[in-house]
């Protein structure tokens, strides 16, 4: 038996082993077809059965014949293998005997008549081979006498296409009484082969290329350090052909599959997929060829398109040829030209030469009118040297294709521009530019540095160019730099840029987006002043109308004007229709403070969407924390997790180390607010120890909120009072100062729960003084709650009920059971029990279905205060020993009992349970006699079963 040759298919060539079965690399996408070799072996130690197995070349048959050999082998099976050879097509006998070879042992077992004619094919008699008949039965007694004697058999034949003829006619004898003897005989042909099995009736299964899931998961493995956008692009190519899957990527090099160089129009093809896409292609006529190549330059499958540049070629009546070979169809429902096979486009182009492909351009641009994309395009592609017309062309292109939602498209038209440019200064700032499409909206962070090198080798004066300076300060914040930097970076290249009459609207966009969301992350006054002077100065050269919403909502929307909001408003129900990334990112951006991030889902999705198909990475990884933000504030804490961790794989993929903060903030306060601690400790450490050093303001409020919602969950206000303090400052809401939003509720409640409800009312003072009330229903929410609870002597009953009954509080759950809870608590402390009750057990079963858990504990502390029996909400003393022990205690005892053993210091409990420390420390010296415990300690120990 010969060894089988490297598989042509999907994962790999297989190496022969002695024993003729190959050793299996892991298949990816074949659990069908593997589940059918298990059911086929299954039932031929009792049953024999036959398949053939069809599909196109380079989709895994091999691959798959050999899996199934494994198989086999693996169950005992005696596995014979065989493979029809082109080279041996003419030699009688030539398979047959790959067959007879590890079985002549047992040859002279048979009948004599029948020994005898196995002899004379495999040639060692003098004798003729008798007629096919005879050898065939003589075949057929071998192999059932050796699947009884020894094992049951596996006959596995690939390529059966190219089998002698007489081999094939004595396999056709035993594929038809496979069912008679303990055999599985599997074989395998492209599709539309006849082969030897035409006539027999065989079962066939048609292997279906791998889908998009698997055709990723394939190349991901084997390409590890390929992009996600290479890899997108090499998937869409292959159709999921796994041999092309494995083979394109031969054709490029590190920089192209890395992303720091342009990946061809068409993708080249490997010598091995030229055997098998080209060969048809090559036996076209010429003025076939001629008008596929159009149709291939042309992409659009436009027939109209197609006969007008093709008249010279003899018109549409061409393509017959590649109809009748199956290359090419017309769709019934678009009547337009498609390929049936993406790789074939790159064969066509494989059999092109040059002086054709610019032919072939210069005849598509002729029927496109001036000024249009098409003729642009065409006209760059056809280009032999540098063309400014051209590149100028190609450089309004660009940014119409950005506008369109095609980032990559967009930075390799700027690429292709640079190429065509005559000049250093136009090359120079063509590749900047690109250096800051990548790095703002691609992900390109990485490649960044390269294009910015080139841009001031072909221009030394203009490297400090306008879009120089955004690519160099995005690619600063997200590595060492601080946020003065790159801002002072900003600052000086718009000034410049204003001082040369400069007019480029959408880098002067980019730049002025970029400042202020640095002025944001630095979070100091002095970065706003400079920013306001500069809009100032820029403001008749930009149209951008979006960055006036954007500085309004988002970098001061506690000082908003009322038209800004408005102007939002209209906004955002127009996103459905908006393809540029940026537009959806700086809308939701200025939503994100004002409570208007639900009506952005949808087109954030859309922007998430094409950065998982390859396309504009940052801006995926912004909607998604944006999503997150979103998620957190309308409680859809489930969902947080998943949307986070996928910006921050992102993040951590293209570099994008600052933007992957925001992700450490949400994933922190979920962390706080569902209790657990180390993990939110962790993570505002995290945002401050990076934060500070770099003077990133914003970073250490982060962490600030993150440790007061922590210790607010757990009842430790004056732990809250103090994280919030070192970023608040009572009395005052200065400009620019956006987080404020999110931390005027914490802080009230820290300051009044601590003693300090002058300073909560001078913070509630500022905030009504402010647009913050009326900005989104949410806040005027927040404000009113506030307002109650920093009254320090009476219970505002009128503002916690317009609180509770806000419109649409339901939207957001967490900050509704809070309010709820610290009107519970008021109410009891007033000895309304009744009424407490009501919103207490609302804020417990809202606490619960988030999975906040300490504020589950404090609602069910609470709870039980009012002489409701609550079941323990924690871990702690469910079902233990020391459970029974609560029963002994009084409501009010089991709360102070439950807060000290949680560490907190008699002070602190007062303060969360509205009593004084004196009546705290009569509770416990209660309780600790009750429980048989002399210390907290001790306390511990028995409310959690360990006594």
């Amino acid at each position: 038996m010969s060894s089988h040759p490297p598989s042509a298919t999907a994962d790999g060539p297989p190496d022969a082993d002695d024993l003729g079965v190959h050793p299996v690399p892991r298949l990816v996408g074949r659990s069908a077809e593997l589940a059918l070799f298990d059911e086929l072996l299954g039932h031929a130690a009792t049953r024999g059965t036959a398949r053939m197995l069809t599909g196109e070349a380079g989709v895994g048959k091999s691959a798959l014949l050999d899996a199934a050999a494994a198989r086999a082998d693996g169950a005992g099976f005696r596995v014979l293998r065989v493979v029809g050879s082109q080279f041996e097509q003419s030699v009688s006998f030539s398979v047959l005997n790959q067959l007879l070879q590890p079985l002549a042992g047992e040859i002279d077992a048979l009948p004599e008549r029948q020994a005898q004619t196995l002899r004379a094919v495999r040639g060692l008699s003098d004798e003729q081979p008798p007629e096919l008949l005879a050898i065939a039965n003589a075949v057929q007694v071998l192999l059932s006498r050796t699947a009884l004697n020894s094992a049951p058999l596996a006959l596995v034949i690939d390529d059966v296409a190219w089998l002698d003829r007489p081999s094939a006619a004595v396999l056709a004898t035993v594929a038809r009484y496979a069912r008679s003897d303990a055999m599985v005989l599997l074989a395998a042909a492209r599709n539309g082969d006849e082969s030897f099995l035409s006539s027999t009736r065989v079962p066939q299964h048609e292997v279906r290329p791998l889908d998009e899931d698997a055709a990723n998961a394939l190349v991901a493995e084997r390409f590890p350090a390929m992009t996600l956008r290479v890899r997108q692009r090499l998937v869409t190519e292959a159709g999921g052909n796994p041999l092309a899957l494995l083979e394109l990527p031969v054709t490029l090099n590190e920089a192209q599959q890395t992303e720091r160089g342009p990946l061809p129009t068409v993708l080249p093809l490997s010598e091995r997929l030229k055997e098998i896409f080209s060969v048809r292609v090559a036996a076209l006529p010429e003025a076939t060829r001629e008008l596929l190549l159009l149709a291939v330059l042309d992409g659009s499958g436009d027939l109209h398109v197609l006969e007008r540049a093709s008249s010279r070629t003899g018109g549409l009546s061409e393509l017959g040829p590649a109809e009748r070979a199956g290359l090419v169809q017309v769709d019934a429902l678009t009547g337009r030209l498609v390929f049936r096979h993406p790789l074939t486009r790159s064969a066509v182009m494989e059999w092109s030469t040059s002086a054709e492909r610019r032919w072939g351009h210069l005849a598509l641009a002729a029927e496109f009118p001036e000024g249009s994309e098409h003729r642009a395009r065409h006209l760059a592609d056809a280009a032999v040297g540098p063309d400014d017309k051209v590149a100028s062309l190609l450089h309004e292109v660009a940014y119409s294709t950005l506008r369109r939602g095609d980032a990559v498209g967009a930075i390799t038209t700027l690429l292709r521009a640079a190429e065509l440019s005559s000049t250093g200064t136009l090359k120079g700032r063509r590749l900047a530019e690109a250096a800051c499409m990548g790095v703002n909206i691609t992900g390109d962070l990485r490649s960044v540095r390269a294009l910015l090198d080139n841009a001031a080798l072909a221009d030394p004066v203009g490297a400090d160019s306008l879009a120089a300076a955004v690519a160099a300060a995005g690619q600063l914040l997200n590595g060492e730099g601080d946020a003065d930097t790159p801002h002072k970076l900003l600052v000086s290249a718009l000034d410049n840029h204003v001082e040369e009459g400069g007019e480029d609207t959408d880098i002067v966009t980019d730049a002025l987006h970029a400042l202020l969301m640095l002025c944001h992350f630095g979070g100091r006054p002095e970065l706003w002043q400079s920013l306001e002077r500069t809009m100032a100065r820029i403001g008749p050269l930009s149209c951008d109308t979006l960055l006036p919403v954007v500085f309004g909502t988002f970098g001061d929307p506690a000082h908003c004007p009322p038209a800004v909001l408005d102007d939002l408003d209209r906004r955002i129900p127009e996103l459905y229709r908006e393809t540029d990334p940026r537009s959806i990112i700086r809308t939701a951006v200025a939503a994100s403070y004002v409570d208007r991030l639900p009506g952005c889902r949808g087109a954030l999705r859309r922007v998430i969407d094409d950065g998982r198909d390859g396309g504009a990475i940052t801006s995926a990884i912004e909607a998604l924390f944006l999503l997150g933000n979103d998620a957190f504030n309308t409680g859809q804490w489930d969902d947080l997790p998943e949307v986070v961790d996928e910006g921050l794989r992102w993040c951590t993929a293209y570099s994008y180390r600052m933007t992957a903060h925001v992700g450490h903030f949400l994933r922190g306060m979920l962390a706080a607010a569902r209790g657990e601690q180390q993990e939110a400790r962790d993570l505002a450490d995290r945002l401050v120890s990076w934060g500070n050093p770099r003077g990133l303001g914003a970073l250490r409020r982060y962490g600030s909120h993150i440790r007061a919602l922590s210790a607010l969950g757990g009842a430790d206000f004056e732990a809250a009072y103090r994280h919030l303090r070192s970023v608040v400052t009572p009395g005052e809401l200065p400009r620019h100062q956006a987080h404020s939003l999110w931390l005027f509720f914490d802080f009230t409640e820290a300051a009044a729960r601590t003693g300090r409800p002058g300073e909560a009312l001078a913070y509630i003072a500022a905030v009504k003084e402010t647009a913050i009330p009326s900005l989104s229903p949410r806040l005027a929410m927040l404000t009113a709650a506030a307002e109650a609870m920093a009254a320090p002597d009476t219970i505002e009953h009128e503002l916690f009920a317009r609180a509770i009954d806000s419109p649409g509080a339901e939207r957001w759950p967490f900050d509704w059971a809070r309010i709820s809870l610290a009107y519970g608590e008021q109410l009891r402390r007033a000895k309304a029990a009744v009424a407490a009750r009501t919103h207490l057990d609302a804020a417990l079963g809202t606490f619960q279905r988030l999975g906040a858990e300490p504020w589950s504990a404090r609602a069910a502390s609470e709870l039980r205060a009012t002489g409701v029996a609550v079941k323990s909400v924690t871990s702690a003393t469910s079902g233990s020993p020391g459970a029974d022990r609560l029963e002994l205690l009084t409501p009010q005892e089991q709360q102070v009992a439950q807060l000290a053993a949680t560490g907190l210091t008699n002070k602190q409990i007062a303060a969360q349970l509205f009593l004084s420390p004196r009546t705290v420390a009569a509770h416990l010296r209660n309780v600790f006699p009750k429980l048989n415990v002399t210390s907290r300690a001790g306390l511990r120990d028995a409310l959690s079963g360990q006594s």
